[in-house]
């Protein structure tokens, strides 16, 4: 069973997160970088990664970019569309120009739009997740909805700058399970 609610879970981990320093949070996401190279996932192609919105104190992807980048892999953004909650992606390339939207979250601009069906790996942010694989985002559904379209193999990897929510989170039928996720201590696997 679980004892707190989506909104109260958004509000402690929105509060925890607050009061990381930024040395934290980079020493952090350094870390949890680090540790996605004990993942069984370099053999694939397509990459879907966040960016992070350094105002949310989201986990650092950059480091993640910068591995991405030296593998050789394809690189995918999204841009969010807030009137129907879906994300499109594209390709990053040496010209992919990245703005920050209304909401702070760093987009491309224009660029190589890429089907959902060829991506292979995700990288998914998140406020908090659970023993079962269980995540918990901001609330819009973008990554639900995202997820939906994907392949069923597409492997899910969240990223969390807290360790696993001991009680279950509370969830919908519609919710996608993590397969992976990677706090600064250690994998997850699901």
């Amino acid at each position: 069973m679980y004892k707190m609610t989506k909104p109260e879970l958004r509000k402690k981990y929105k509060k925890l997160r607050s009061e990381l320093s930024t040395k934290i949070i980079e020493d952090s996401s350094l870390s949890i970088t680090n540790q996605t190279l004990q993942l069984p996932i370099w053999d694939f192609s397509f990459y879907h990664i966040f960016l992070s919105i350094t105002e949310q104190k989201e986990v650092n992807t950059e480091y993640l970019l910068h591995i991405l980048n030296g593998k050789d892999k394809n690189i995918l953004l999204s841009k969010s569309n807030f009137k129907d909650f879906s994300l499109k992606h594209y390709l990053l390339t040496d010209s992919t120009i990245i703005k920050k939207n209304a909401w702070n979250i760093p987009e491309p601009v224009d660029g190589i739009v890429i089907p959902t069906e060829k991506i292979e790996v995700v990288f998914i942010p998140l406020l908090a997740f659970d023993l079962m694989g269980n995540r918990l985002g901001y609330g819009k559904g973008f990554y639900d909805r995202f997820l939906l379209e994907c392949k069923k193999e597409v492997v899910k990897i969240g990223l969390s700058l807290f360790e696993a929510e001991e009680n279950l989170l509370p969830n919908e039928p519609f919710d996608i399970r993590l397969d992976f996720c990677i706090t600064p201590q250690k994998i997850y696997r699901f």
